[in-house]
């Protein structure tokens, strides 16, 4: 429960992310967005790596290593 419960924060931040952007295409000088723009690259990258480093790798292209452990893991979309 804990793993659908952390990627639907990391998806929930990326949401937010991916608004802030198409926010500032339209408003480019607002300051008051970027800086937002800033916090939530921040709380993404660090949702994203606490998630990736307690269950794995979200897509096959950040498998490393010398072994295929992508078909290890449960695929990132399965729900528990």
């Amino acid at each position: 429960m804990n793993r659908a419960k952390d990627l639907r924060k990391l998806q929930a931040l990326q949401f937010a992310l991916h608004e802030t952007v198409l926010y500032l295409d339209g408003h480019p000088n607002c300051t008051q967005a970027m800086e937002y723009y800033k916090n939530m690259q921040s709380q993404v990258k660090a949702a994203y790596d606490e998630f990736t480093s307690k269950y794995g790798p979200l897509t096959a292209g950040e498998v490393k290593g010398d072994s295929w452990s992508w078909i290890n893991q449960p695929w990132p979309w399965e729900v528990y």
